[in-house]
Order: C-alpha cells, then sequence, then structure tokens
C-alpha cells in the first residue's frame, strides 16, 4: 500500500534534522571504522564488526530520508473549517461505554502509537476525516465493529 506523502511541518522539520545528525553520526562511525580496521586482522575485530553493521544501519535510514524528504508535502496547521477533522487534528473520541480516547491524524512518516498519533492511511483516520463534533464513526477493528462519537476536535497541541 502506497503511503501518503503528507506530513505536519513539525514532522517534516524532524525527519530533515534526524537526515542531517545522521549524516554527522555517519562520519564518526566512519572514523571509528577505519580506526579499527587499522588495528589489523578484521575477522576476528569486534569493533571493527560493529561498526560495520552501525554502517549499514546509518546508510539505510539515510537512503530512505533521501528518497523519502522530497516526496513528502508538508500540509498546513489550520484548515479553514476547524470544526470538522481533518489532517492534523487532535480529536476526542466516546466509545457508547463512555470511554474517552484522543487521537491526533498525522503523516504516515510521523505517527506515533505512544503518542495516540494515528497515520491518515488508517481505517480510523480514513473514517474520521471530513467529519464533524457530534458525528458518529464506525471502524471495523479486529475486535469487531466499534462505534466512537466525536466530542472534540482542535487543531492546537493540547496543553
Amino acid at each position: 500500500m502506497a503511503r501518503s506523502p503528507y506530513i505536519t511541518r513539525d514532522g517534516y522539520e524532524a525527519l530533515r534534522r534526524e537526515s542531517e545528525a545522521l549524516w554527522q553520526k555517519r562520519r564518526e562511525v566512519v572514523q571509528a571504522l577505519a580506526a579499527a580496521a587499522a588495528e589489523g586482522d578484521r575477522s576476528e575485530n569486534a569493533e571493527y564488526i560493529y561498526r560495520k553493521k552501525q554502517l549499514r544501519e546509518l546508510d539505510r535510514r539515510i537512503r530512505y530520508l533521501q528518497k523519502r524528504l522530497p516526496e513528502l508535502k508538508p500540509v498546513p496547521g489550520r484548515p479553514d473549517d476547524c470544526d470538522r477533522v481533518y489532517f492534523g487534528a487532535w480529536v476526542i473520541l466516546e466509545d457508547a461505554a463512555g470511554e474517552t480516547m484522543e487521537l491526533r491524524i498525522v503523516g504516515a512518516d510521523e505517527f506515533d502509537p505512544a503518542r495516540n498519533w494515528i497515520s491518515v492511511d488508517s481505517p480510523m483516520a480514513r473514517a474520521l476525516l471530513g467529519r464533524a463534533l457530534d458525528d458518529e464513526v464506525s471502524v471495523r477493528t479486529p475486535a469487531g465493529l466499534q462505534r466512537w462519537t466525536i466530542l472534540e476536535v482542535r487543531y492546537e497541541a493540547p496543553d
């Protein structure tokens, strides 16, 4: 499945900073690798083996970011209609049992389950997009069809 190119401005800047930091880290790893290689027999040199692995991991992430960053489209902060759910919104939902949860709809490159940030490509986000306060949304989950009511929509970070 193709991922949406949308990302928040803060998310884009975070990825750009990560890319810059990775290049700096790569320079340090290359120097350490060269020093480890100069120590002799590479087949039994744990430092050399570790640094090669570290360099591969850095290069993999750098390649990904080099390819992905030009494809991304940062989305301006607030839509014209702030009463509806669009990209970047924080949404508070309530289920039938009265339990509430707060989600934020962000780009696929910045989703974070620990912060309840969901990808715009997720079924929940697709069900929420374009909906307004007090609308009911239904999403098929592994536990079956779930229903929530939208209690709040905002575009500023919570306090």
